[in-house]
């Protein structure tokens, strides 16, 4: 007999919300390892391709590096000519809408599940995340759930989305604080 009682711990979402089947899951599950996670498949056309197999929606001119890792492709939508680095991770329990333009530098992570820790249940709360056109998301920084990046707004390396992002905003630290604004020039 087990010394943790399971009755306690509330994961119906996982049930009810993940949006397809056991077999889709278990399928993706297979894609994702050998065409995304693993580092040597370079093409990005190929990503592209079971992607858009698998529900994501994939703006044109968008580029996928290697070794990047999506949970559920059929909450993802990515625009036009948008960036995604090596070792990204798009942790998508709810829906992930990157805009035209965005950045996701190497290394970083969007999540959009965490857990209830006041609750003896440890229930999992899921928010989606939404960067809008011209973001800019740091190497090795975290985006938390239910985050919105304002248009054209950039979290610094190794820094911390715990709060939504200004527009045309610069953000630095952990919890990321505004530290200038964003000037974009013709030049």
């Amino acid at each position: 007999m087990s010394a943790v009682d399971h009755s306690i711990y509330n994961n119906e979402w996982y049930k009810r919300e993940i949006g397809a089947g056991k077999l889709k899951q278990l399928l993706w599950y297979f894609i994702n390892v050998i065409f995304f996670i693993n580092p040597l498949n370079v093409s990005g056309g190929v990503k592209r391709f079971w992607l858009q197999v698998f529900g994501a929606k994939i703006g044109k001119g968008v580029v996928l590096k290697p070794a990047i890792n999506i949970k559920y492709p059929w909450k993802l939508s990515i625009g036009d000519y948008s960036w995604i680095g090596e070792k990204v991770w798009i942790d998508n329990l709810a829906n992930v809408t990157i805009g035209k333009s965005v950045c996701i530098s190497q290394g970083a992570m969007l999540l959009t599940g965490n857990h209830n820790y006041s609750k003896k249940s440890f229930d999992l709360m899921v928010k989606g995340i939404e960067l809008e056109d011209g973001v800019w998301i740091g190497a090795q920084s975290i985006v938390c759930p239910g985050i919105l990046c304002k248009t054209h707004a950039v979290l610094s390396t190794l820094s911390v989305a715990t709060k939504d992002l200004e527009q045309y905003t610069v953000y630095q630290g952990n919890p990321a604080e505004p530290v200038r604004q964003r000037v974009i020039s013709d030049k």
